[in-house]
């Protein structure tokens, strides 16, 4: 074998100088599903791999072991919910426990095992190579957990929506043709009046509430069905299964209104305007718009596209502290808003946004889609990058500039101020005129507009 030149270990010894060990007292664990492989250094134990089954019993072991060890951070991966009783009991011992992407810590190609998973977690994090991902304050986890329920009990009852619109149809009842929402006061009357025996068209059409736009006379041609025992039965049943899921509902609503009594006011809700913005069908059934202000200290309802329910998504996702996130722009990145950066050879190859399952990052791409017909400013913004880019794109954006506004809102104290679809357009108008005189310019030529034209014009007329 070939020996070393002192050049070649002189460089080696500077390349190795430049990894300092920042964490001595580091662990890494490979989570699965049955088992947790912790990885401590060598010098701390006799034995530095060790595994433990995922119950509770072993779970607190671990962390004794941990804790007597001497060792006082630990870096697992995210591996589906199985990582979260690990994290919460080590954070309870008093470790600091870093949680990680497993996109960021991929060990070599062909070394693949759960011995050296924790082995490599182990070593990154003793470099300082590993940076942990945002979980949302422990203030605001409780309200996540009910939101997420409650958008899982939302999701269910839509799913018997369309089992009663299903049973209707092929009775060739006709409602959804002469009603926006067969679940309005005007479809739920008339289905639980056809449940109670009620055949008659005309009986049927009577129940129609006042604001809806069909007459009486078109909602009774559309109720001559066919009625069938079977569908009947599936249309009792959908009806019954939807009012039980609004229940679960509204039980959710009344927990996720105590757990915000719960978190620190920033702002006096007294001061608050009256909203000018209607709310939301799936909106909980109290003030959310008036403990929002006094979590945040700030009106986000005044955003434009955004309502009370939506912002409550975000809130239970991110929580009301901003300093988790350096800059607005740390935070939209964090989202999977910002644009990629994948370039080599000084050539952009991609600039797409990373895939992800961020669910504040779907909230505010819903919000941006509701501006399609907005006066505001930033419906106009959203509806030149849709013709621009196409749809998929003017949302991404569009939701990039949402969660900006959002973050510098909540961070500074500022409130919101729309200048309108006007200002946007003339905005957008000055931003033309001056790269087009900037590439005139370049051509030697002089580009004028029709007003300067003019003012040019009148001036000489004058001197005469």
């Amino acid at each position: 074998m070939k020996k070393r030149s002192n050049r070649q270990r002189k460089s080696q010894k500077r390349i190795r100088s430049h990894l300092e060990q920042v964490n001595l007292y580091a662990a890494g664990i490979d989570i699965g599903s049955t088992s947790h492989y912790v990885a401590v250094p060598e010098e701390f134990d006799d034995n530095p791999v060790q595994e433990f089954p995922c119950f509770t019993g072993d779970l607190n072991r671990m962390a004794d072991w941990l804790v007597r060890i001497g060792i006082q951070t630990v870096a697992m991966e995210s591996t589906g919910v199985y990582w979260i009783p690990a994290y919460e009991i080590l954070e309870e011992r008093g470790l600091e426990v870093l949680l990680v992407n497993a996109r960021h810590v991929k060990n070599v190609p062909g070394r693949k095992t759960d011995v050296q998973d924790c082995q490599w977690l182990q070593q990154l994090h003793t470099y300082g190579l590993l940076q942990g991902c945002f979980r949302t304050p422990e203030e605001s986890i409780a309200l996540r957990a009910y939101m997420r329920q409650r958008q899982s009990l939302i999701e269910r009852a839509a799913d018997h929506i369309r089992h009663m619109q299903k049973a209707l149809r092929q009775m060739n009842l006709l409602l959804d043709n002469v009603v926006s929402d067969i679940t309005g006061k005007t479809g739920m009357r008339i289905i639980r009046t056809i449940l109670d025996g009620e055949r008659s068209p005309l009986e049927l059409a009577k129940l129609r509430d006042r604001r809806c736009k069909e007459s009486e006379k078109t909602i009774a041609a559309s109720l001559e069905g066919h009625y069938r025992d079977e569908h009947l039965f599936s249309l009792k049943q959908s009806v019954e299964l939807y009012d039980f899921y609004q229940q679960q509902i509204q039980a959710c609503d009344i927990a996720i209104e105590q757990q915000l009594h719960t978190l620190r006011s920033k702002g006096d809700p007294d001061d608050l305007p009256p909203s000018k913005k209607s709310k939301g069908k799936n909106s909980p059934n109290f003030d959310v718009r008036r403990e929002l202000h006094r979590i945040t200290g700030v009106d986000l309802t005044q955003i434009d596209g955004m309502n009370e329910n939506s912002i409550l998504k975000i809130l239970a996702e991110t929580g009301t502290d901003m300093s988790a996130w350096r800059s607005e722009k740390h935070f939209s990145s964090w989202m999977g808003l910002s644009p990629g950066n994948k370039i080599t050879g000084g050539k952009i190859l991609s600039s797409k946004t990373k895939p992800t399952a961020n669910r504040a990052a779907a909230a505010f791409r819903i919000c941006a889609y509701g501006l399609f017909n907005s006066k505001s400013a930033l419906g106009a913004y959203f509806r030149r990058q849709r013709a621009r880019l196409g749809s998929p794109k003017a949302i991404t954006a569009t939701a990039h500039k949402l969660a900006r506004t959002f973050y510098s809102m909540i961070k500074n104290g500022t409130e919101y101020m729309d200048r309108g679809q006007e200002y946007y357009e003339e905005q957008y108008r000055e931003r033309v005129m001056k790269n087009l005189k900037k590439r005139a310019k370049a051509m030697g030529f002089d580009l004028i507009s029709m007003s300067e034209n003019d003012d040019n014009l009148d001036a000489v007329l004058s001197a005469r």
